[in-house]
């Protein structure tokens, strides 16, 4: 079970990958310019129980071919952990099955493995999305090394804030994606070149500084408010020339080649310093093609990327499953008092 934010999904899964998927996006959200908690919980609860029925008809299983039970315990929304937590306790309880919380973070690792057989450790882990977005070396399944994160605003949340600010639709990242594409079309970009290189507008790298060295904990850290503030400073001083319509995908270009910029050098860092050439990309922002590009640019030809399709950077249940699959195998279990975000860390992470 995956009921984190504002995606209710279910899944089966196997040894063997993925058996059943489902996934509901809320679309109640849209209006606001962003999730509302209390829409959020009450849509988990509406959806539950269809997704469930949804996965388990797609895997052609019944419930008496369930081995397990594994849901998403945080980071998220405290309302809707709780629909999907108590959601599986219930189920867990009356089926007699073992239970496990699963950090939502973790699963987006297992997410990429599920699609790519290479993707499997040691390898460099990024992992971006609308509430974190962390760096981290992933030595075994279930032991990681933390190498940086952001130290103010999570870089899907930099997207949805900057496109708010720019006029743009919720949610932001994959309209400033389009806006970036019209910018490479209108420049003439050849086919399978970037998806809006920047160029009109300048902003700043923030953490990028050649001081920096490894050690240094700015090595590996990202910050994305600075820029944040430098985009909505722009569009202040152009919408009071008059002139911020014309200029909105330009400078979401430049903003999104500002943060692929950083993202994709500070993953560079870890796999220098590291030895590893493996990177595994996670998370909703994993869905963006230009930071794809981005991080093979800087891999180069040694380098080996992993990212998820669409529908397995997104949340889900299925990444949630094969995470919670490793751990029962393990026989780990979580007890019956589990609630949501309740001294849950990051397991493994040094």
């Amino acid at each position: 079970m995956e009921t984190s934010c504002d995606e209710t999904s279910a899944a089966v899964v196997d040894e063997n990958g993925i058996r059943g998927l489902a996934i509901a996006s809320q679309d109640a959200h849209a209006a606001f310019g962003g999730v509302v908690p209390e829409i959020a919980a009450r849509e988990h609860i509406r959806s539950l129980d269809a997704m469930v029925r949804h996965a388990m008809h797609e895997a052609e299983v019944d419930h008496a071919d369930i081995a397990g039970v594994g849901v998403t315990a945080g980071p998220g929304l405290v309302g809707a952990l709780l629909a999907g937590v108590n959601w599986a306790k219930a189920y867990a309880f009356a089926r007699r099955l073992p239970l496990l919380g699963v950090h939502h973070m973790e699963g987006h690792l297992f997410g990429t493995a599920l699609e790519h057989e290479g993707a499997q450790p040691p390898f460099i882990g990024l992992l971006v999305s609308g509430g974190h977005t962390l760096l981290l070396e992933a030595r075994a399944w279930g032991r990681y090394r933390l190498l940086g994160q952001t130290r103010d605003d999570a870089a899907g949340e930099a997207f949805d804030k900057v496109a708010r600010r720019l006029g743009l639709p919720y949610p932001g990242g994959p309209e400033i994606q389009r806006a970036a594409e019209r910018v490479a079309a209108a420049r003439g970009a050849a086919a399978g070149g970037t998806s809006g290189a920047a160029g009109r507008f300048r902003l700043p790298r923030p953490m990028l500084s050649r001081r920096d060295l490894p050690g240094d904990p700015a090595y590996y850290d990202m910050s994305f408010s600075g820029l944040k503030t430098a985009v909505a400073r722009i569009a202040e001083q152009l919408k009071e020339e008059g002139v911020l319509a014309d200029a909105v995908d330009d400078l979401a270009a430049d903003f999104q080649e500002a943060v692929v910029d950083v993202l994709a050098e500070k993953t560079r860092r870890a796999v220098e310093q590291t030895g590893c050439r493996r990177v595994v990309l996670g998370g909703g922002v994993a869905r963006n093609s230009r930071l794809r590009e981005g991080l093979a640019e800087r891999l180069g030809s040694s380098g080996e990327l992993y990212a998820p399709s669409p529908r397995l950077a997104t949340d889900n249940a299925a990444m949630i499953a094969a995470a919670a699959h490793f751990r029962l195998a393990r026989g780990e279990r979580s007890p019956w008092s589990l609630n949501a975000e309740a001294a849950l860390a990051f397991p493994g992470l040094a």
